[in-house]
């Protein structure tokens, strides 16, 4: 296909005024196939910036710039037309300063490269949840990752045809080439260079100088939650930071979860768990973010919109999450910064493999023993979910899949209980809002401070967040509204000798089935100041050995640890002013009042 076969004026003078301001020696725009993938595989590889691996199949090695290894929220910017409409937990930039900046930086950027126009499906193309988007880039890594991660198809521009809503995705790594210059492995700009915006009222995405991760796959964090967060608020829909969970019982009786949790909480271990109760199942809807609609019947369903997990290599093995490692050893995968193995195959810390020497992601020889990590804390891995062997069949379905139960949680190695169910839909929005993790010892000085990070959407929230608040709680009004109901869990608690109290893994499948026989209404439940905790003797904990005193501490309530939290509280609900939902106010002076 050429640029000349696309029909929509809009769509073609958008894409023209921007080939027109970077100049790219080439413009080529990306189907999806297996041979354009594979072709520019093979360019990758023979440019030096790819590594064919001997083992998965069809999989690729490759190293980013040490400036360029992770996500640069300290770059990444709201550009709304009113700073206040950003919030206190946003970057703010004017929009027409950042656009007028930009035609400087986009001026001849793709000079010596090749410009991929890449249309993309956000979520199964047919569906009414689904979205659709357009991304420019210079990056060839960054299609081979789309086309993993996203449905990268031209029946897009067919939609778009249609009268479809796309939103415009524009990314260079900002490096041109002069003429004759040689190219680097991984080209992107300095630090101070580096640029990723949003400009939510014309749902538009400007990113520069990177080529890492969600700040170039513009499919990701970008789209999927930061505009599709504003497209949500605007039109009556939720886009979270959730993995979504298929959970069946033995009499075959099935219930959809959805879970928020900040990073290092456990995210996609839940989604792909291994259960230890004997004929409880999980299966996988999506590990990472979930757009939410309601159906004609009142129900909030759920889709994916992702194609593939870009998720974390480091810490993930056969122990803490067999089935991701299995959906990456079935190959077709791209691995970044991870460790090479002297024999063709990636590794990463915890991996199952056990080498004596390889080389690291920095290309320095490592040895067992020699005191360095071999692959960055944030390598990656990107892999297709249609390979994840526990990925539920329904996983594409259109209308989605229907949502029972909302999960939240963080690291809190205190006070708060393994499971916590919320008294109603604005309590819930208060657990939400109020989503914490402690600090730890290397934080000096703020040793079991709380880090929020409401919802898990600190990061990632499109505008205001005391708005996001508001968003919600109109969520729980909707008429003829069949809710899910609210949960917060905590797998991280320790005793005063700092053991843990709970094994977590497969063991959370546990916290699952009391979650879903409340649903089911056959649970048992004690109600507390906090919301209802499991009655004695509903949560399963056959064949696990948790002495009484750790259960007590497990599933009570610590009185006075809740107490000494509020301040901590008032003071995170301050940050949101006049933006701040009165009904967050009134369940924090209901808390009070019931803790006593």
């Amino acid at each position: 296909m050429q640029l000349s076969d696309i029909k929509n004026p809009t769509l073609k003078a958008w894409l023209q005024t921007w080939i027109d301001l970077c100049t790219p020696d080439n413009v080529m725009i990306c189907d999806g196939s297996q041979a354009q993938y594979d072709d520019l595989a093979n360019q990758m590889v023979k440019a030096g910036s790819f590594i064919k691996l001997d083992e998965p199949v069809n999989s690729y090695f490759v190293r980013s710039d040490p400036g360029d290894v992770a996500r640069v929220e300290g770059r990444t910017y709201i550009c709304s037309r009113k700073k206040e409409d950003a919030g206190p937990t946003n970057n703010w930039k004017d929009p027409v300063e950042m656009k007028a900046e930009f035609n400087q930086l986009f001026k001849g950027a793709m000079k010596g490269r090749t410009l991929y126009i890449i249309p993309f499906s956000m979520g199964p193309i047919e569906s009414p949840i689904a979205k659709y988007g357009i991304e420019i880039t210079d990056s060839a890594y960054v299609v081979i990752n789309m086309c993993i991660m996203t449905r990268v198809g031209l029946e897009v521009f067919n939609k778009i045809d249609k009268g479809a809503e796309f939103v415009k995705c524009v990314h260079s790594v900002g490096a041109p080439l002069a003429d004759g210059q040689a190219d680097v492995p991984w080209p992107c700009a300095p630090m101070d260079n580096k640029y990723i915006t949003h400009f939510p009222e014309t749902r538009e995405i400007i990113s520069f100088g990177s080529g890492y991760g969600g700040n170039a796959l513009l499919g990701k964090k970008c789209f999927a939650l930061r505009i599709a967060s504003v497209q949500a608020r605007d039109e009556g829909w939720l886009a979270e930071h959730m993995l979504i969970l298929k959970l069946t019982n033995p009499a075959g009786v099935v219930r959809y979860i959805a879970a928020a949790f900040p990073s290092a909480c456990g995210k996609t271990n839940l989604a792909m768990m291994e259960p230890t109760i004997p004929g409880w199942k999980v299966e996988t809807i999506g590990d990472d973010i979930a757009w939410m609609k309601f159906g004609e019947d009142g129900q909030l369903y759920a889709i994916n919109p992702e194609n593939g997990f870009f998720g974390v290599a480091p810490g993930t093995s056969m122990h803490s999450n067999p089935n991701a490692m299995r959906t990456v050893n079935r190959g077709n995968s791209i691995f970044t910064n991870a460790a090479i193995t002297i024999d063709g195959k990636v590794w990463w810390e915890d991996h199952d493999a056990n080498p004596e020497f390889l080389i690291d992601w920095l290309r320095r020889p490592w040895s067992k023993g020699c005191g360095r990590k071999a692959a960055h804390p944030n390598a990656r891995f990107t892999t297709p979910a249609a390979q994840c062997p526990v990925i539920a069949p329904e996983w594409e379905d259109p209308k989605g899949v229907p949502i029972s139960a909302f999960l939240f949680g963080g690291r809190r190695k205190t006070v708060v209980p393994l499971v916590n169910e919320a008294l109603d839909w604005e309590h819930g929005v208060f657990m939400g809002a109020t989503m914490a993790s402690e600090m730890t010892a290397a934080a000096v000085g703020v040793l079991g401070q709380l880090r929020f990070d409401p919802f898990a959407m600190l990061p990632f929230c499109g505008y205001n967040m005391g708005d996001y608040f508001k968003h919600w709680l109109k969520i729980g009004a909707y008429k003829g509204a069949k809710l899910p109901k609210i949960y917060y869990v905590n797998w991280f608690r320790k005793n005063d000798d700092g053991k843990w109290l709970w094994p977590g893994y497969g063991e959370n499948s546990r916290v699952l089935k009391w979650i879903f026989e409340r649903c089911e209404g056959t649970a048992a439940c004690k109600q507390t100041a906090i919301g209802n905790l499991p009655a004695e003797g509903s949560l399963d904990l056959k064949g696990l050995k948790v002495p009484a005193e750790d259960q007590a501490l497990l599933l009570g309530v610590d009185t006075e640890g809740w107490k000494a939290l509020l301040p901590q509280i008032e003071d995170h609900f301050a940050k949101f002013g006049d933006r701040l939902p009165a009904e967050l106010h009134k369940q924090l002076e209901a808390l009070k009042k019931r803790l006593g």
